[in-house]
């Protein structure tokens, strides 16, 4: 089994294996009732004494993860083991390099009647029909663009598109300074592929996106969490920790959001990129959300700011036009988008071209008109949801409504064994986000994600009024 093991970093190493282990059972890699490698076997392994490996499975021993049996091992914890499983199968111990995948564990697609674990818009609000007449047209008039391996950058007519999408919204870069990926999860993968390695530091807000965790614990980045406020990531805890511990890349989510909702100020916004120009690192700014605000637009982008080319900004469409065509714009400039796109030439080839050319039509023509009546469901949807948590909501459960985007974050009582709950619900057929999943490994999380625009409109109410009653009764019990 292999761990990256950070021997100058802050954590202890039985921390690291503890944390690594963890993570790889919390999201399924490690699956129930599986055998771990033995104390002087993973010892050997990693190069470290027996002593270290026995301490980090003393702490997954003591939070209730494995189990220990004198003379047979170690295994992951599972009331309904059995002697297969403690036998082991050769393939539970053929070493990979995966700390977890919290990301694959959300986006299971369980049959829950009231899916709101995943943050999506319904079917019926999408311009699907738009979309698929295009690539059916594509098909029958230009079947060779399906025999056409498309340029390793994307198309080179789309990212005209998108260039004039991003300049009204105050980036000015040139076709040139952009990349198209399958979806932004493939320019955070790309990204922490070219420029993170093991041991370099990665700061993050608290909470953030499980997708983002998942590539840089990949990397064997050292990830370490901002605390956020209403205006967004703590600049000023942040600058302290930089002192410490000077950043390799800062990823950020600065408006709408996930999963909190909050957007980050643009004061905070101004002096987060002076402190990546003091540093000479590169920021991610991530922006699936922005156009889904409610009232007023949010503050402009951390791109539209950056001269000196800190700033790597990521563009979903996928989320907001259709999931399945994987379409996102990511731009950079220079040496660093250079890198990005060997990075991707070797991952794929390029996106696939026909996609590219189904999409394009829609964002050059009939995008901004789309925006702004989806902007008006969602805030309908979030507002109704609004007031079913006003008269539902139990006490002590916390939450603050978002400006824009597509969830909303709540805050339950101290000690909840959320654990339960999500099994409780499961039961009911309602899924939700456990909010332990947008940090790394042991930070413990008082908050679960809901997301409003996944369901139909009366299914999301009837399923949010239903789950909010079995939240009273579960904290009613356990309180």
């Amino acid at each position: 089994m292999h761990i990256d093991l950070n021997r100058s970093g802050s954590k202890t190493l039985p921390h690291q294996i503890s944390e690594t282990l963890s993570q790889r059972i919390s999201s399924g890699l490690l699956q129930q009732g599986v055998r771990l490698p033995s104390v002087r076997s993973l010892a050997i392994t990693l190069n470290v004494s027996q002593v270290t490996v026995s301490k980090a499975y003393d702490m997954l021993e003591k939070r209730g993860l494995i189990y220990c049996r004198q003379g047979k091992g170690c295994f992951v914890a599972d009331p309904t083991h059995n002697r297969r499983q403690e036998e082991g199968c050769w393939q539970d111990l053929y070493d990979d390099y995966l700390p977890r995948a919290q990301l694959w564990r959300n986006f299971d697609v369980s049959e829950v009647k009231y899916p709101f674990h995943l943050a999506a818009i319904h079917s019926e609000l999408l311009p699907l029909q738009d979309i698929s007449d295009t690539y059916a047209s594509l098909v029958k008039e230009q079947p060779e663009l399906m025999a056409t391996y498309g340029n390793f950058q994307g198309d080179l007519e789309l990212r005209n598109v998108m260039r004039e999408h991003l300049k009204s919204r105050g980036i000015s870069l040139t076709s040139s300074d952009l990349m198209i990926t399958s979806g932004t999860q493939q320019g955070i993968d790309l990204v922490a592929r070219t420029f993170v390695g093991p041991g370099d530091t990665v700061y993050l807000e608290a909470p953030s996106y499980t997708g983002a965790i998942d590539v840089f614990a990949g990397r064997g980045a050292e990830m370490i969490f901002v605390p956020t406020d209403s205006e967004g990531m703590r600049v000023d805890v942040l600058t302290k920790m930089c002192d410490q511990r000077p950043p390799k890349l800062i990823y950020t989510i600065p408006t709408f959001q996930n999963p909190s909702g909050v957007t980050m100020s643009i004061t905070r916004r101004q002096r987060l990129l002076e402190l990546a120009r003091s540093y000479r690192c590169l920021i991610v700014e991530d922006d699936p959300f922005s156009d889904l605000y409610f009232h007023a637009p949010p503050p402009r982008a951390i791109k539209s700011m950056d001269p000196d080319g800190h700033v790597v900004y990521m563009k979903s469409f996928s989320k907001v036009l259709a999931p399945g065509c994987r379409i996102a714009c990511v731009a950079a400039e220079g040496n660093i988008l250079s890198r990005l796109i060997a990075a991707k030439s070797a991952s794929d080839l390029g996106s696939p071209l026909l996609t590219q050319k189904a999409v394009l039509p829609f964002i050059a023509e009939k995008y901004d008109a789309y925006a702004a009546q989806l902007r008006i469901t969602l805030r309908g949807r979030m507002e109704k949801a609004a007031k079913l948590l006003k008269l539902y909501a139990p006490s002590g459960v916390n939450y603050i409504l978002p400006e824009g985007g597509l969830n909303l974050w709540l805050e339950l009582p101290p000690s909840p064994d959320i654990a339960s709950l999500h099994d409780l619900a499961e039961q009911e057929s309602i899924s939700f986000l456990p909010g332990d999943v947008c940090y790394s490994a042991e930070t413990p999380s008082r908050h679960i994600r809901l997301c409003y625009s996944q369901m139909n409109e009366p299914e999301m109410e009837e399923g949010l009024q239903r789950f909010l009653r079995l939240l009273g009764r579960f904290l009613q019990k356990h309180g």
